[in-house]
């Protein structure tokens, strides 16, 4: 019986090429997978609006009511259960419109919603450090969802700092679910980085 003799120089060509199709699987599939989560970011990002701006004013000061429409995904409902505390931060800001002088900025503000759930009590909690610190806890998801999404009477800027009969523009916009979770987090929450995109600007003219 005949022995056939495989020359080592085979083997290794017949080695690179099937590390070389690794790698083209490799990195197909990393394509394939970038392609998916720009996707699923751009489909998300377009959802995510600021609806129904309502200025109005105390006897003080300037107030903003809005709302953030489709803000949360499913998979950030089972985060929030699961223990994951999120963030949205609403951006502000005021300017005066000036026919013969450049733009005066008024106000130019930021401040965070944040939900968290103890699933000890069953109980969600919201934070709110930029309106005078206040805390609330439900029972109801759907309750902390509005909290949430809602702004209702944020102080923007005292009514002092207004010229009478002036010409105003307020823009609003949301980033939502700010990435607060230590790095290791990351690699056991798939697809997290989805998690964090901004609203448009949404924009409000009035007269004082």
């Amino acid at each position: 019986m005949s022995k056939q003799t495989v020359k080592p120089s085979s083997v290794a060509a017949r080695q690179r090429r099937s590390t070389s199709m690794a790698r083209c699987l490799l990195c197909g599939v990393l394509v394939l997978a970038a392609c998916l989560v720009g996707a699923a970011r751009e489909l998300h990002a377009k959802d995510a609006v600021i609806k129904s701006i309502v200025v109005a004013n105390s006897a003080t000061d300037l107030l903003l009511y809005c709302a953030v429409a489709n803000s949360f995904t499913p998979e950030m409902v089972e985060g929030i259960r699961n223990g994951i505390p999120v963030t949205f931060t609403f951006f502000v800001t005021l300017e005066q419109k000036r026919a013969l002088l450049p733009d005066r900025q008024v106000a130019s503000l930021a401040f965070d919603h944040t939900l968290s759930y103890d699933s000890l009590k069953e109980m969600y909690r919201l934070t709110f450090p930029g309106e005078n610190g206040k805390s609330v806890s439900t029972a109801s998801f759907a309750e902390a969802k509005r909290l949430m999404e809602e702004v209702n009477g944020f102080r923007v800027a005292p009514l002092r700092s207004l010229v009478p009969d002036g010409e105003y523009t307020l823009a609003v916009k949301a980033r939502l679910a700010k990435k607060t979770l230590p790095l290791n987090f990351h690699y056991i929450i798939p697809f997290w980085h989805l998690w964090d995109f901004e609203t448009d600007w949404r924009t409000a003219q009035f007269r004082y």
